[in-house]
């Protein structure tokens, strides 16, 4: 298994482009991605009960088992627009099909931004005609089109071996702010050309989203848009996956590494963030109680305040477990913040003071808490809450 430069259409038989049409005063707006042939699809969607209407529209067609391509739009969510913004997001995929020459069951739809506005259908409908299907086309493109807040691309490209023949998985995703996942505002796609059936495709998607981006947060809110959809459309020619066999476990390591190393760029470009955030719970009683401290403690405001002020309040990551929803006994309990222990068995331990200044200066901060209560480990990732997360967030809409 390699770690390769790419992009979204690195795959075989995938290609992808982005252009800027007018939603966004400069970057770009509106991309897509297409593959030759049908491709088995899985999707996870956001559980809020608010969804944008592309989110609908996409829920039904990735019902029907095969897909072959998606639009999608940044700058404007499309989500609390009503029957005309639900028409608006049928119209992108009837265009798109249109242009790609496809039926439009076949085109997913995403959408990202600023909710409670109507989308400007003329510079969506212009933009359509804009996208490439040549070969000058710039798949590097789409993964800077779908970003919002975002500060960098978050991008990911491996191959490997399966039965006998190179496949490969490229992934990117957007996701700044508003960002509490069972799934959240987040979009991920992932395209690979490995052959697999589309019912073990949706059983892993939801199996891996649990471990991946339900385990982020930057400030718990969870979004309107946020989905998550692979494309496969089985171009490298292996035998296909239709059962947990060797060969459904080799990618299913493959598609492990791409969703965590989205799920973490993601968790590091949190809106302001100075400081990815990794906490790492071992010794529960069951795997969900780790995760769930993980995830208590890389959401607590206080201890995202202190980590971004460098201040060793270890107390917050104690108190964070303990309204976790997990039973455990404190004495039991062994703490390390940026590598160096500050709690055990129930008394605090002494450190240096200078050191751990040091060491929550680094760019990236792991936290370790060990309950002693049994074998099950769990992470969680976010990021650091500082002064830039509120005024980026108070000047949002204007």
């Amino acid at each position: 298994m390699e770690k390769i430069k790419g992009t979204i259409a690195s795959p075989i038989g995938f290609y992808a482009d982005g252009i800027h049409c007018g939603l966004k005063r400069k970057k770009l707006d509106l991309g897509w991605i297409y593959s030759e042939v049908p491709a088995s699809v899985a999707g996870v969607f956001t559980t809020n009960q608010v969804q944008a209407a592309p989110i609908k529209l996409s829920k039904a067609v990735i019902q029907g088992g095969k897909i072959q391509g998606i639009i999608v739009n940044s700058g404007n969510a499309n989500a609390c627009t009503g029957e005309e913004g639900f028409a608006n997001a049928q119209q992108m995929q009837q265009l798109a099909s249109e242009k790609l020459g496809i039926d439009a069951s076949l085109v997913a739809v995403a959408s990202t931004g600023v909710i409670g506005h109507q989308l400007p259908m003329e510079r969506i409908v212009a933009g359509i005609e804009l996208l490439d299907q040549s070969t000058e086309q710039q798949p590097e493109n789409f993964q800077k089109a779908i970003l919002t807040t975002d500060t960098t691309e978050k991008a990911i490209t491996i191959t490997a071996v399966i039965d006998g023949k190179q496949v490969t998985i490229s992934g990117c995703s957007k996701g700044s702010g508003m960002i509490h996942p069972n799934m959240a505002t987040m979009l991920g796609f992932i395209t690979t050309d490995v052959a697999i059936s589309s019912t073990l495709l949706q059983d892993l998607l939801k199996e891996l989203t649990e471990v991946t981006f339900n385990q982020i947060t930057v400030d718990g809110d969870t979004s309107t848009n946020d989905m998550v959809v692979v494309m496969a459309n089985g171009l490298a020619k292996n035998q296909e996956i239709t059962e947990k066999n060797t060969d459904y476990q080799q990618f299913k390591e493959m598609l492990t590494i791409v969703l965590t190393e989205l799920a973490k760029l993601i968790a590091k470009d949190g809106e302001g963030a100075t400081k990815l955030i990794e906490v790492d719970a071992t010794g529960a009683k069951t795997a969900s109680d780790a995760r769930m401290i993980a995830k208590a403690i890389v959401g607590s405001m206080l201890v995202k305040s202190a980590i971004f002020g460098k201040d060793p309040n270890w107390g917050r990551i104690l108190c964070a477990i303990g309204y976790s929803g997990v039973e455990f006994d404190p004495t039991n309990v062994t703490i390390e913040l940026a590598g160096i222990p500050v709690f055990k068995a129930g008394e605090p331990l002494g450190f240096d003071v200078e050191q751990m200044e040091d060491n929550l200066s680094e760019e990236e901060i792991k936290i370790a808490v060990y309950l002693n209560e049994g074998d099950a480990f769990g992470q969680a990732w976010g990021c650091d809450l500082t002064y830039d997360y509120v005024k980026i967030n108070a000047l949002y809409h204007t």
